[in-house]
């Protein structure tokens, strides 16, 4: 699906997304013309699906992240869909995954410090319906978070 001019242009975009057309262009040894009718075909087929700005929630006040892994009791046959309504409604969750497993979910919580966290917890976390078990994990250090591809 994708030629080599877009995989270049997909590899110098990842690294620098507000890089200008012009500099994308000649990076990717093509004209700004070609470069923007490639993005804009790859727009329209969900290869590239928007931008996005990140946020060091670090420098926002937020020092503690911590992930939970939960474990639902499915006794309840809606109990993940209802689980997640509820989880998505805690602004403190930054992210939710699902897993094939003995883990059901694991949630991505920050925090300002440990008596923030500990209150999230026991307000918001604790009180979500159908957790069968929770284990919390301190997040310590992020060696590596690349979402970029090998392209």
């Amino acid at each position: 699906m994708l030629d080599d001019l877009d995989r270049r242009l997909l590899r110098h975009l990842q690294t620098d997304p507000d890089m200008a057309m012009s500099l994308l262009a000649e990076r990717a040894a093509t004209t700004p013309t070609v470069a923007s009718r490639r993005l804009q075909r790859m727009r329209d087929v969900d290869v590239i699906q928007g931008s996005e700005i990140l946020i060091n929630w670090a420098t926002l006040g937020y020092a503690v992240e911590v992930s939970l892994r939960v474990t639902l009791d499915k006794t309840e046959t809606r109990a993940f869909d209802i689980f997640i309504d509820h989880a998505r409604q805690v602004a403190e969750i930054i992210e939710i995954q699902t897993f094939l497993g003995r883990v059901d979910l694991r949630l991505s919580v920050i925090a300002r410090d440990m008596v923030h966290y500990q209150h999230i917890y026991r307000t918001h976390i604790l009180t979500l319906p159908h957790i069968a078990d929770i284990e919390a994990l301190m997040h310590i250090s992020r060696i590596k978070s690349d979402d970029e591809l090998p392209l």
